[in-house]
C-alpha cells in the first residue's frame, strides 16, 4: 500500500506490472474503492503498468471535509499521474470515474491517449437529485441508502447472490463524507460542451440493467467524441466488471490492441 500526498489529500494507490508497461488507469466509481477492478485484472493482457488508486473520501485516501468539486477530483488524479510519471495513459473510469476521465483528457491530453468511459455520462442526475441524496447521508449514513443503492447497481440475478453482501459492506464502509462530499461533485458536473471536443480513441461500456447511468445515456455521452465504439454488456448494472468480468476484459482487452497499447 501506499500513499501519495498531493498537498491537499494523500491518496492511496497501487501499481502493478513492470515500471516500462504501457500504463493503464483504473478509476473507480462513488462507494468503492480500488478492489472494484479485482475481477478484471488477472484476464488483461501481460506486460501491462496498471495503476490504480482511491479517490478522496474514499478506500484508504484522507477525507478531507467537503463537499469536494470535480476539478479538485481531477487535479488530485493529475497529480498522481505526473509523480508517477505517466505519459499516454489509457484511462479507465466507471461513473464519476469517467467524469474524471472526461475531465482530465480535456485538461491534460498528453497524459491519455484513450479512454473507456464505462457506465458514466458527461452529466449524472441533477441537483435536486444529488441533493436528496447527500441531506440523506448526513442524516442516517449511506446505510439508508444502501439497499436503494444495491437495487440500481446490480441485476436482478446478482441481487440473489452470496457475492452481493460484499459490495453492500465496501458500499456502506466507505465514509459518509467521502460519499457526500463526491456526491457534490456530480452535481455540479455537467461535460457535455468540453466533452464534445475530445478527439482521441473512445470505448463506451454500459450495462443493460443500470438504474444509476442507464445504457442511452452512457451512449449519448460516447457518441459526443468521434469515432467512439460502444458495447452493451447484458445481464449487467452498474458495475460490469463485477457481474461480468470476462466479457468486460475481453472488451477491454480487444480496445487496449486496437489502439497499439500491448
Amino acid at each position: 500500500m501506499q500513499l501519495f500526498d498531493t498537498g491537499d489529500v494523500r491518496l492511496h494507490y497501487r501499481v502493478d506490472g513492470p515500471d516500462d508497461g504501457a500504463p493503464v488507469v483504473f478509476a473507480n466509481s462513488l462507494g468503492t474503492d480500488m478492489r472494484l477492478w479485482d475481477p478484471i485484472l488477472p484476464m488483461l493482457p501481460d506486460g501491462l503498468r496498471i495503476i490504480r488508486f482511491d479517490k478522496r473520501g474514499h478506500g484508504l485516501s484522507t477525507c478531507p471535509t467537503g463537499p469536494y468539486s470535480m476539478g479538485s477530483l481531477i487535479t488530485d488524479t493529475e497529480k498522481l499521474l505526473d509523480f508517477l510519471g505517466v505519459q499516454g495513459c489509457v484511462f479507465v473510469g466507471l461513473s464519476i470515474g469517467g467524469m474524471i476521465a472526461q475531465g482530465l483528457a480535456v485538461k491534460r491530453l498528453d497524459l491519455i491517449r484513450a479512454v473507456v468511459l464505462s457506465n458514466t455520462a458527461a452529466k449524472i442526475g441533477n441537483p435536486d437529485l444529488w441533493a436528496e441524496r447527500i441531506a440523506d447521508v448526513e442524516k442516517g449514513g449511506i446505510e439508508c441508502l444502501a439497499d436503494a443503492v444495491m437495487e440500481r447497481w446490480f441485476s436482478p440475478q446478482f441481487r440473489k447472490s452470496p457475492e452481493l453482501e460484499l459490495w453492500r459492506n465496501m458500499l456502506v464502509r466507505q465514509p459518509d463524507d467521502g460519499y457526500a462530499g463526491c456526491s457534490a461533485a456530480i452535481s455540479g458536473t455537467d461535460f457535455l460542451t468540453t466533452t464534445s471536443s475530445l478527439r482521441l480513441p473512445c470505448l463506451g461500456i454500459a450495462g443493460s440493467d443500470d438504474g444509476s447511468t442507464p445504457p442511452d445515456l452512457v451512449r449519448e455521452t460516447t457518441d459526443l467524441i468521434p469515432g467512439s465504439r460502444f458495447h452493451l454488456i447484458r445481464k449487467a448494472g452498474h458495475l460490469p466488471c463485477v457481474e461480468q468480468p470476462q466479457e468486460f476484459a475481453r472488451v477491454l482487452s480487444e480496445f487496449l490492441k486496437g489502439v497499439g497499447h500491448v
